[in-house]
């Protein structure tokens, strides 16, 4: 991979992102519920637009609702979607994990009860679906690590999805048959030289279960790059990154039009 060319992906990506000029952003934490545990989302949306939009439900990495995951929710709304940032852990307002020991103790909690995990994402689902400017035809999940595993877990329930994408998703554990109630097309994006996910042991099952249900997919994998490049890491990973961005706009621009 030339310098030239990593340069260009990331280019790519620096203007997917900042596109042509738009009105300010509005952020805000929304509060909502799953049963009688409180949570609060992080939402993200233009305030001077008017009629439904397309939106994304987003679902945070293995940390939790940390700053990164406040600025990717920003990022992707400035291509003019509305933005929900799904609170998973349910830790409060504001608050992800402090390291990995905790991060792990969290994704235990959710792989271990897999019924949980459906209920907390659809929660967060109804409350985006409630907002006056989504159009509910038109939403996308965008999973990141654990997220893009709460993404296929969410999908076995026939959530109506137009999209389901993976960012360096952390497969594993899922049910036989899942994508038989899948709803929309799947883009799963990730490192050839993730080997905690790898292409064999993770990615590989969920494309045998897309391909016997005949769910739309489309993979990407990305050369020596590993797990987590959403944060890159090297100049591979910074291409990985740039690419997987641009990608997934593309992909959004073909289904909803914006």
């Amino acid at each position: 991979m030339t310098l030239l060319r990593i340069f260009a992906a990331t280019a790519a990506a620096a203007f997917v992102f900042a596109g042509p000029a738009r009105a300010e952003m509005k952020t805000q934490w929304v509060e909502y519920s799953q049963g009688s545990l409180k949570l609060y989302g992080y939402q993200v949306q233009e305030d001077t637009l008017s009629g439904k939009r397309p939106a994304i439900l987003m679902v945070h990495d293995r940390e939790g609702m940390t700053p990164h995951t406040k600025q990717m929710a920003e990022n992707w709304s400035k291509l003019g979607y509305v933005v929900f940032a799904a609170d998973i852990f349910g830790l409060g307002k504001d608050v992800a994990t402090k390291n990995e020991t905790e991060s792990r103790a969290q994704t235990d909690i959710f792989r271990k009860d897999r019924g949980l995990l459906r209920a907390r994402t659809q929660a967060a689902f109804d409350t985006l679906v409630k907002n006056p400017m989504v159009d509910a035809s038109k939403i996308a999940l965008i999973g990141y690590c654990f997220g893009g595993a709460t993404g296929v877990e969410f999908a076995s329930t026939g959530a109506p999805l137009a999209a389901n994408v993976s960012i360096h998703g952390s497969f594993g554990g899922h049910e036989a048959g899942w994508a038989k109630k899948a709803k929309g097309m799947f883009l799963i994006l990730h490192g050839a030289e993730d080997k905690n996910y790898s292409l064999t042991k993770a990615v590989a099952p969920v494309i045998d279960e897309l391909r016997e249900a005949k769910v739309p997919f489309e993979l990407d994998l990305y050369s020596g790059t590993a797990h987590g490049f959403s944060r890159p890491k090297n100049k591979a990973e910074e291409r990985a990154n740039a690419e997987s961005i641009a990608t997934t706009a593309r992909t959004l621009k073909q289904l909803f039009g914006i």
